[in-house]
């Protein structure tokens, strides 16, 4: 068997001496005897009699073993035309001083803190210090609006709120003081103090319950780490888009440390020193695992920017990072590479700086379209790696390992079940799918560690979220399906199968046809309403830049292709061209809102969308007079 056949074959048939194995990648202040306790099924937990802690995993091991020089954290904000380089060293210090402070408001083990920061080093100094303590942390994507901000203060009730004066963009400074207080108005819990670090771009008058960030750390002693029982919740993230009451993603301690570790070797093949750049936020949970914690955890140079390189105008931005800061491998989504292929089609810009120390480009978040796919390959001559996982898994489910065992890579699919996934293929009555058909991907309980072993606060809304669909199986929400090599196929979330006079059919399918086309920068494509077949697919195309086409022509060109590709079965007729998809500000396409505005429903404006303007425009395009009935005037 190959490296990875046998060490996913390992992981079904032994999970428990497979990730005690794994778990000595960790320092443990008490290691742990027993790997997973199934005793409250379906509800498990992973390691329960070890204990450790995440802050000195991810500092004070690396400093005492000689790396204290050696950079941490590389902050590059083109945003503020600033750079800092931290090194581990200095890092734990700031740490270990900002938990002093914490401490010092009353933050104890279990206590929560909510952090609303923008992309600035004390955001991950904060989640340290939180981890340092045994407090729990709840970051919220900084610029969230009030409302969404109240949410998750009621729910998660911390303590301490951290937070930042603004958030900087490269049009505008996003105050977050008024979005605070009025969170605060809002909420019926009310945290003891609020920690605001001032920015120089904009400083705020701080009133009672306030604390300057600077002062409470020159007046606090150093926090030593405290030791945590490996089920003790880390961190609660806020899975976006929620109605009602939030959904707080909880992550555990032990089982997260021992994921993060093991996917950094065996899947990114990142080690002490590398440099690794995810071009996220620290708000989602990309930005959680892999700009923070595992990258940390294992002991390499982690890249941190504040700006926006995903629909910049300067389409090197991307380049330029990862030749002045030698990155060995970068992680994004596919949205970020279709904006730079919209405005550099030939990526010109590219031909400007030396990024030969690139070995691997991952993608993540959205679909990787072939077309998107082979211009990355063939632009920038690494392997392009899709793979796919959840805010819920918090680490990759499908991978192509490639510290492990690297293998070919293909367009289109996210490649193989990660050791530990038992990913199957379900039919509406959850039995197999029939081998290369669509199905609900789901994945055997019990899920491997760094999984979200419940909600916060509300273990049976986890049990009827996730688990209840399909007895012993924990439901991704996704469809898909295995190919001929055994590589896992994402064909988009299982509301995006439309059928079309009774035949059921992928948008993600009907979106990789549309994407191919040579004009064509990005696209969606969603299921309206018809009065004879139920449903029709809307395509929703982006022209690349300096592209000019007659409309008339390209929906002619992709009507073709999807006949000649899907078959006339899809009856693909209706394209509308436009000038940007909204998206959330991870660069994901509102597939849903653009879903519900198409039939006519009212939803609220999602707190995450990237740009109202844009979901305004489309809103517009979808409702019409002449789309009514689902089918536009391009027919």
């Amino acid at each position: 068997m190959s490296g990875y056949a046998a060490a996913y074959q390992r992981s079904l048939d032994d999970p428990e001496g497979f990730w005690l194995e794994a778990a000595r990648a960790i320092d443990w202040t008490r290691e742990p005897t027993c790997s997973l306790d199934g005793s409250n099924a379906p509800i498990y937990r992973w390691f329960p009699d070890g204990e450790l802690n995440t802050s000195y995993n991810a500092l004070d091991r690396h400093v005492e073993q000689g790396r204290g020089d050696q950079v941490a954290v590389l902050w590059d904000s083109p945003v503020t035309g600033s750079q800092r380089r931290i090194t581990y060293a200095e890092l734990l210090d700031q740490v270990a001083r900002f938990a002093g402070g914490l401490s010092s408001l009353g933050v104890g083990h279990g206590d929560r803190v909510l952090i609303y920061m923008p992309m600035v080093p004390e955001a991950i100094v904060a989640m340290l210090a939180c981890a340092r303590i045994g407090a729990v942390h709840s970051v919220v994507f900084g610029g969230f609006a009030a409302k969404e901000l109240a949410a998750r203060i009621d729910d998660a009730q911390p303590t301490v709120v951290v937070a930042a004066s603004c958030g900087i963009e490269p049009s505008r400074i996003v105050e977050y003081l008024p979005m605070v207080e009025e969170a605060l108005r809002l909420s019926s819990h009310q945290p003891k103090h609020t920690v605001m670090l001032q920015r120089e771009q904009h400083r705020v008058e701080l009133g009672e319950g306030y604390v300057d960030w600077d002062v409470l750390v020159s007046q606090a002693e150093p926090a030593a780490p405290v030791s945590v029982t490996a089920t003790d919740p880390l961190y609660i993230l806020y899975t976006s888009g929620t109605t009602g009451r939030p959904k707080g993603v909880v992550r555990d301690t032990g089982g997260h440390a021992v994921a993060l570790a093991w996917s950094m070797a065996a899947i990114y093949d990142i080690g002490p020193g590398d440099v690794w750049w995810t071009a996220s936020d620290v708000g989602w949970v990309v930005g959680h695992s892999y700009i923070v914690y595992a990258p940390l955890i294992v002991g390499a140079t982690t890249v941190m920017f504040e700006g926006k390189p995903v629909g910049t105008p300067d389409a090197g931005a991307f380049w330029r990072v990862i030749a002045e800061h030698r990155v060995k491998a970068l992680f994004t989504a596919p949205t970020a590479l279709r904006a730079i292929k919209r405005v550099d089609p030939d990526a010109a810009e590219l031909s400007k700086y030396d990024i030969s120390c690139l070995q691997t480009l991952f993608l993540a978040g959205e679909r990787l379209d072939p077309e998107t796919y082979e211009w990355a390959g063939a632009k920038l001559g690494v392997p392009v790696v899709d793979h796919w996982w959840q805010t819920e898994t918090g680490w990759p489910i499908v991978a192509n390992l490639r510290g492990l065992d690297p293998m070919p890579t293909k367009a289109g699919s996210a490649s193989v079940p990660v050791p530990g996934w038992d990913v199957r293929i379900l039919d509406p009555q959850g039995e197999p799918a029939p081998e290369g058909e669509d199905g609900s991907i789901a994945i055997k309980l019990p899920l491997p560690p760094g999984a979200l072993p419940t909600l916060w606060g509300d273990d049976q809304r986890y049990i009827d979220s996730y688990l209840s669909r399909f007895d012993g199986y924990y439901l991704t929400g996704d469809a898909g399906f295995f190919d001929e090599d055994g590589y896992l196929r994402v064909m988009g979330r299982t509301d995006d199968v439309i059928n079309v006079a009774g035949h059921r059919l992928s948008t993600g399918a009907i979106e990789g046809v549309l994407a191919a086309h040579p004009a064509v920068a990005e696209c969606a494509v969603i299921g309206v309403h018809d009065e004879l077949k139920g449903q029709l697919a809307l395509g929703l195309v982006v022209l690349k830049a300096g592209v000019v086409i007659d409309p008339a022509v390209l929906r002619d060109e992709l009507v073709a292709a999807v006949r000649r590709d899907i078959g006339p079965v899809a009856a693909f007729r209706d394209v509308t061209v436009v000038e940007a998809l909204p998206k959330t500000r991870s660069g994901k396409i509102l597939r849903g809102t653009m879903r519900a505005i198409a039939d006519g429903r009212d939803e609220p404006v999602p707190a995450t969308i990237e740009d109202t303007a844009v979901l305004d425009d489309i809103r517009e395009v979808l409702r019409r007079p002449d789309r009514a009935a689902g089918i536009g005037s391009n027919n």
